[in-house]
């Protein structure tokens, strides 16, 4: 039987600690440290394992390497109408604004981008944006980008903790957050982090569906963690399905498919060989994209010129055409597209630009990309939704707290483009470290209660000390089902209702889980353990799903296809959580200056 000990209890203290270690999470300890602050980073895998890695195709900032005409403001108008405008204005304007610095401030530190031929950052095309803005290093650039901050974080004297757990956030009797309490996964002894100021950069909620790009860490931790501490959800209702995951074999079905491959050239096609995409320009994006193959065509042999293939629409459009695609009976043998590089570049070509596409096709598909088109299909991928933050320094609504990366929700509204994930993690990492530490300063010393601390370990043991209860994989895979067949890619009221009925169910099943065995590196105790926090977070998606009742973005509602923007369009969905018990109340935008108001005028770029 285990038992907490109090007496056995590993403690540290520091100014800020920073929970994740993926980009955003790097990018505040660094800026924490730079400001003066004792910090501390905690990861739940191993540094540098961090989801960041999958993000291949770039960092979307308006340098104007490629376009001279791109600027902020070009940015700003296509990251707010990507969203379908619910995104909060002035986290997009500061993105917008700060992302060419956060680029160069990169390759200062000794990321090696692709060049342009007179020296500079080459730039590539991508979803939903006027103009090629991509910084990238081949299709690897989320892994340059995590060596680089990772190299910058430990040469500055970061103190890491790896392969780490957080059970829970610590509040003092006013509520203020002064550090976290957690395990360690392979000893499962537990461990206490004080802090003055705590950052959630704990990335997505992915693994509570069945096919998903994400990696085993992003169950919905810093979610969960920040509503069970009293803080905001916003935006809960809108997942990302990237429109380009593999579909075969089954062992790989949801692994990314780069935006990439379609940013230097690869068209979609169904079973006919047809390019579908012609087919389902929305009205907002009819004017400024090429409606025919030839022109097209025209656009791809001639890049000065600024119209852009339907391939490259936003993810949404592009996951919900796949899908209709599908279920009209065109779609590829194993259920999904055709996405087709090949009669387009060289082979040379695309082994340089595309390295990683090549040897994951090659090894896992058995598929030569240079010779052969890949299948794809919608996946799982983000999570626009997350903790409400204040734009500026990203603090939330529970003194202490702050959060930064795919955790937090606001700044991509109903959809993310492509490309700017990484953007975010580095504007809103470095605002995130630089405030966390200014919140240091003048916060007293943190203090825990003995009582909470043990309240925690009692909790997370339960598992460990019940016999013959619920297998925790069980629990797990009826959640994924649950939430892929019922709150995937297409939701209907009478679905929506049916699965919150079985999230109930499920969070009952999870409360007699049984975790067999020792202590020691136990995954049936470490899914026991997440499947808290995915119901919450599932729950939250659920809910606020159930209640938008319109499509918009990466929320699409099968019984309200249209999009309302008189009833819907400008409000956000608040969950939060109060000793277990979940609600959701509708709030409204703040409101754009005119200054940028005016930048959405006809003729206006």
């Amino acid at each position: 039987m285990a038992q907490f000990n109090p007496t056995d209890i590993e403690t540290h203290e520091f100014d800020v600690i920073v929970i994740g270690a993926g980009g955003a999470g790097l990018r505040a300890a660094i800026e924490s440290l730079a400001s003066g602050a004792s910090t501390a980073l905690i990861c739940k895998s191993l540094l540098g394992k961090a989801h960041t890695v999958m993000a291949e195709g770039g960092i979307a900032a308006a340098m104007g390497n490629v376009y001279p005409d791109d600027n902020w403001k070009v940015h700003f108008r296509d990251t707010m109408r990507g969203g379908k405008f619910l995104n909060n204005w002035r986290m997009a304007q500061l993105h917008a604004q700060e992302t060419p610095d956060r680029v160069l401030e990169l390759e200062e530190w000794g990321a090696v981008f692709d060049r342009t031929e007179d020296g500079r950052i080459l730039q590539r095309d991508f979803g939903g944006h006027r103009f090629a803005r991509l910084a990238h290093v081949g299709d690897r650039t989320g892994l340059e980008m995590i060596r680089t901050l990772q190299q910058r974080a430990v040469s500055l004297g970061t103190n890491v903790f790896m392969e780490c757990t957080i059970l829970s956030l610590l509040q003092d009797d006013s509520g203020q957050v002064v550090g976290a309490m957690g395990y360690w996964r392979e000893t499962g002894k537990f461990v206490v982090f004080k802090a003055k100021a705590t950052i959630l950069a704990t990335g997505g909620i992915g693994k509570s569906w069945k096919v998903a790009s994400n990696s085993w860490e992003c169950t919905g931790d810093g979610h969960a963690l920040a509503a069970w501490a009293g803080a905001d959800l916003i935006d809960m209702e809108f997942i990302q399905f990237h429109p380009t995951g593999m579909v075969w074999p089954p062992s790989v079905r949801g692994i990314l498919v780069t935006e990439g491959v379609r940013g230097d050239g690869g068209t979609l096609r169904n079973s006919d060989g047809k390019r579908f995409m012609f087919n389902y320009i929305p009205e907002m994006f009819r004017a400024e994209t090429a409606d025919t193959e030839e022109e097209a065509d025209r656009w791809y042999n001639d890049k000065k010129n600024a119209r852009r293939t339907p391939d490259l629409l936003p993810r949404d459009e592009v996951a919900r055409a796949i899908n209709s695609e599908i279920k009209a009976g065109r779609g590829s043998p194993h259920g999904g597209a055709f996405l087709d590089i090949y009669s387009r570049r060289t082979p040379e070509y695309i082994r340089r630009r595309l390295p990683s596409m090549y040897h994951q096709f090659k090894e896992l598909a058995g598929v030569d990309i240079t010779a052969e088109p890949m299948e794809v299909g919608p996946t799982c991928h983000y999570a626009m939704g997350g903790v409400r933050v204040d734009p500026d320094t990203t603090a939330t609504t529970i003194p202490g707290l702050f959060a930064c990366g795919e955790v937090a929700g606001g700044m991509h509204g109903s959809n993310r483009l492509g490309g700017n994930s990484l953007g975010d993690l580095l504007v809103f990492g470095r605002r995130a470290g630089s405030h966390a530490a200014q919140f240091a300063t003048s916060a007293s010393a943190p203090k825990a209660s003995e009582s909470q601390i043990s309240q925690i370990a009692k909790e997370a043991l339960e598992p460990l000390n019940r016999e013959g209860g619920e297998n925790p994989f069980d629990v797990l895979h009826n959640l994924q089902d649950t939430m892929q067949d019922l709150v995937g890619i297409i939701r209907k009221e009478s679905e929506l209702s049916e699965a919150l009925s079985k999230l109930d169910e499920l969070e009952e099943r999870r409360k007699k889980a049984a975790a067999g065995g020792n202590i020691q590196y136990n995954t049936g105790w470490h899914h026991a353990i997440d499947l808290k926090a995915q119901l919450t977070v599932s729950k939250a998606a659920a809910m606020s799903a159930l209640a938008r009742k319109e499509s918009r973005g990466g929320h699409t509602r099968d019984d309200y296809p249209a999009r309302d923007d008189e009833g819907f369009g400008k409000i956000n969905h608040v969950f939060r959580w109060n000793d277990g018990t979940a609600t959701l109340d509708p709030e409204t935008l703040p409101q754009m200056p005119p200054e940028l108001a005016e930048l959405f005028e006809e003729g206006t770029h």
